[in-house]
């Protein structure tokens, strides 16, 4: 059987970029960015006052003046008018742009203000340097570097910086467009009342609400075990998705059409079966026309732990992240564990952060891989190498995470 490793290899070797297209600056957010965005201006495209109070001359301090006459007040948005007497100050407002003839402000809480005969400042603390309380013009960013690259996840940061450079759209990868099918007699709607041999579909919604939540766009289907109908059904998935993801009917069992129905239609097997519990059957291949094909295991915690593993990181590598965004986090066994098959484990694990930093994964095992409700104890799947049986408590393992 293939490693895990091989699989996740040959896995995102069939990645390919999906095309770019442009949009409105507020459906930006969570897409993967495919432009440079550069700073139009300076910033900040001013002096700009940080403190509310008074803008002076620094001289006019260090030659030992500590009362000043108000010309006049400054608010933020109004163009910067000169300092009359560099005797004199100006009152000003956070925001505002730095008057000529002034480079310092002091605060009102280091001021006495008073309006008698006129309004005057007297200075209480005096500011240790000249530029206090000032956002210099540019010293956050010149004007043409480089804010933005292509490969970001847009988060509320990065919108902010394109608004403010002005960019009304951006050049974002089309979100991956998946069909998700789950097959089998036994599985009816979620809405229907089961016979006592039946169960409800969960594999499909627990896919589609994945997909959702790494930004994808995702169509639910159901076909029945039937090989003249898998192969009347799956052509139209295969041209109009980039993938099409399958749960159930890979294994061995006498109504396991997929793997035969894929063939016959021309899908490529790339590989079938992983030496891995829980998930050891999956199947994954590649249309003529481009589209890939993961056939995952119809029990639940075999279907998550392969969506994780597999599905999520290639999802990522189409849509242009850098690799290192698809690795693993890792996380330390918080008690030991044995596995003595000697196959790559995927353990349920619930996670807790230690004073220390550290992330402490706590077992969770579930009661095999058909326990969809044991996967509400954990937080994420912890992978174990098939290379030993014994692991120990402070031993660290990749995470795949599937819970904020």
């Amino acid at each position: 059987m293939l490693s895990v490793e091989d699989a996740s290899r040959q896995v995102l070797a069939t990645a390919h970029l999906l095309p770019t297209e442009t949009v409105p600056l507020a459906a930006a957010v969570g897409r993967v960015l495919r432009q440079e965005v550069v700073a139009d201006r300076d910033f900040p495209p001013y002096n700009r006052v940080t403190m509310d109070g008074i803008a002076v001359q620094y001289s006019a301090l260090q030659n030992g003046q500590s009362t000043f006459p108000i010309e006049r007040t400054q608010l933020a948005g109004a163009p910067p008018a000169p300092l009359a007497s560099p005797q004199a100050a100006i009152e000003i407002m956070t925001g505002a742009a730095l008057p000529p003839g002034t480079d310092t402000i002091i605060r009102y809480e280091d001021l006495d203000i008073s309006d008698t005969p006129s309004r005057q400042a007297t200075v209480r603390v005096a500011p240790p340097r000249a530029g206090h309380n000032v956002h210099a013009q540019g010293s956050d960013q010149p004007a043409g570097a480089r804010l933005l690259a292509p490969g970001l996840v847009l988060s509320p940061a990065e919108i902010a910086v394109a608004a403010t450079v002005g960019a009304a759209t951006l050049a974002v990868a089309r979100r991956p467009r998946l069909a998700v099918v789950s097959t089998g007699d036994e599985i009816v709607p979620i809405e229907a009342t089961p016979l006592p041999h039946q169960i409800r579909r969960s594999n499909g919604p627990m896919l589609c609400a994945a997909l959702a939540l790494a930004g994808c766009e995702s169509q639910e289907f159901h076909l029945p075990d039937d090989l003249a109908s898998l192969k009347t059904s799956l052509p139209a998935l295969l041209a109009d998705f980039d993938a099409v993801l399958l749960s159930g009917g890979v294994s061995k069992g006498q109504a396991d059409f997929l793997p035969q129905a894929l063939r016959e239609l021309g899908v490529t097997e790339i590989f079938h079966r992983v030496a891995q519990r829980p998930g050891q059957p999956f199947w994954f291949g590649q249309a003529p026309g481009g589209a890939v094909v993961f056939a995952l295991p119809g029990n639940p915690v075999a279907t998550f732990a392969n969506y994780y593993r597999y599905v999520q990181p290639w999802l990522r590598q189409c849509q242009g992240l850098p690799a290192e965004a698809s690795r693993p986090v890792v996380a330390e066994l918080a008690g030991p564990v044995e596995f003595k098959p000697a196959l790559t484990y995927f353990l349920a694990v619930r996670l807790e952060q230690a004073p220390d930093g550290r992330l402490l994964a706590h077992p969770t095992p579930t009661a095999g891989s058909g326990d969809l409700a044991g996967l509400l104890a954990a937080d994420g799947l912890l992978e174990l190498p098939p290379d030993q049986s014994q692991f120990a408590a402070g031993t660290a393992w990749p995470l795949w995470r599937y819970r904020a």
